[in-house]
This record gives C-alpha cells, structure tokens and sequence, in this order.
C-alpha cells in the first residue's frame, strides 16, 4: 500500500489516503507507459501536409532544349523539381498516423501512469478544492503551499468553475476533468493535484473498467 498525504488549501497535512498498488498494476510498467505516450502524441497528428510533384504542378512536359550542342547541363521539362514553380521531390500526401491500442492496455496504461506519480511523491492531494470567485493570485498560493514547483495537471470538477477559471492562465499548469485524465497528461507534467474524493472515485471506475478513456 502507498500512503498519500491529504492536504487543505493552506497545505496543511489533514488526513491520507492509501493506494492498492495492485488496482493500478502492481509495479509500474515503463514499456507500457511508453507506448500509450507515444500513441497518443501520435494520434494528435493531423496527417494533413501535402505538397506536388513534378506530376501535379502546371506546365509544358517539352524538353526544353536539346540534349547535346549548346553548352548548357542537360535538361528536361520544367516541371522538374530543380527549376523554380517545378514540383518537390518526395513530395508529401496526406495520411494518417493513428495508432491502435486495446482497450485494455489503454486502462491499465493510464492506472499505471497514477501508479508512476504516486510512487515518486508527485500525487497532491486536497480534501476541498473551492474558490468563491476566479483568483490566479489565490491559485498561485495554493500551488506554493503544496510545494508544486514544476508542471502540474490540476483536476476540477467543471470546464466552467471558478478553479479552472484561477488556474487557465497559470504557466505550465494544465486543467482537466477527472473523466479526462489520460497517461499522457499524467507523464507529461510532474505534479498531479486533485481531491481525495475524485481520485478514489476514478480508480474505482478504471478498476472496474467503466471508465471512459482519452483517445
């Protein structure tokens, strides 16, 4: 079991929380995490750059002088990539770089990555995270207070609150819903600050397999 301390907004130690490292894989899988991070950068690709040919691009397919006699390098038609308005060599078409991971492994995968955070005391707890009215400056003492002096992904329970509102503009501060917490955002911050409640509710679902996960 790991014990995680539970703060309050003055990141005064107020209770804890133990973790079954059994419901988030028992050992942290490093393969694993790795490719469901690679999989989901991969999958923010658009895939959508193009570029033509020298089969795409306008022009006459002449020869444009002939071949031997007048002194000049040999030369094709005008469409050849080396002339001005020609078209590109290894010219790039649309695709798409999605990947594919089992469903499975893309729950476990994102148990895993808590399980990764925990293990190296980068999980903040808070019994209550309320602001009465949008605040970057009362945030931003919040974050002091836990000793968050890196990324953090903040969890809050609306898009639309006053916490997401505090914390929107903060540097290298990431806010999501609990339903939205994904290994990537996870691995790519080093601090992860929640409340007690939603963090035992979400491990409760991923353990059960109800959850919805992050594409």
């Amino acid at each position: 079991m790991i014990e995680i301390p539970v703060h309050n907004e003055k990141g005064k130690q107020v209770d804890s929380l133990q973790l079954d490292e059994q419901l988030l894989g028992g050992k942290v899988r490093h393969v694993l995490l790795k490719q469901a991070y690679v999989r989901f950068h991969a999958n923010r690709r658009q895939g959508t750059a193009a570029t033509k040919g020298r089969g795409q691009v306008e022009g006459s397919t002449r020869k444009l002088y002939k071949q031997k006699g007048t002194g000049n390098a040999r030369r094709g038609n005008i469409r050849t990539n080396v002339m001005r308005g020609g078209g590109v060599a290894f010219a790039k078409k649309p695709k798409s770089w999605r990947q594919r991971m089992p469903q499975k492994m893309r729950r476990l995968a994102n148990r895993n990555a808590l399980l990764a955070k925990a293990v190296d005391g980068e999980v903040k707890l808070l019994d209550k995270l309320a602001f009465d009215k949008p605040s970057a400056k009362q945030f931003a003492s919040l974050l002091t207070a836990l000793k968050i002096d890196r990324s953090c992904v903040v969890v809050v329970a609306s898009d639309q609150g006053n916490e997401a509102k505090s914390a929107a503009n903060l540097p290298d501060v990431r806010v999501t819903r609990i339903e939205r917490l994904n290994a990537f955002d996870l691995l790519n911050h080093r601090y992860l600050l929640v409340q007690k409640d939603q963090l035992k509710a979400w491990i409760e679902q991923a353990s059960n397999g109800s959850a919805k996960e992050a594409s």
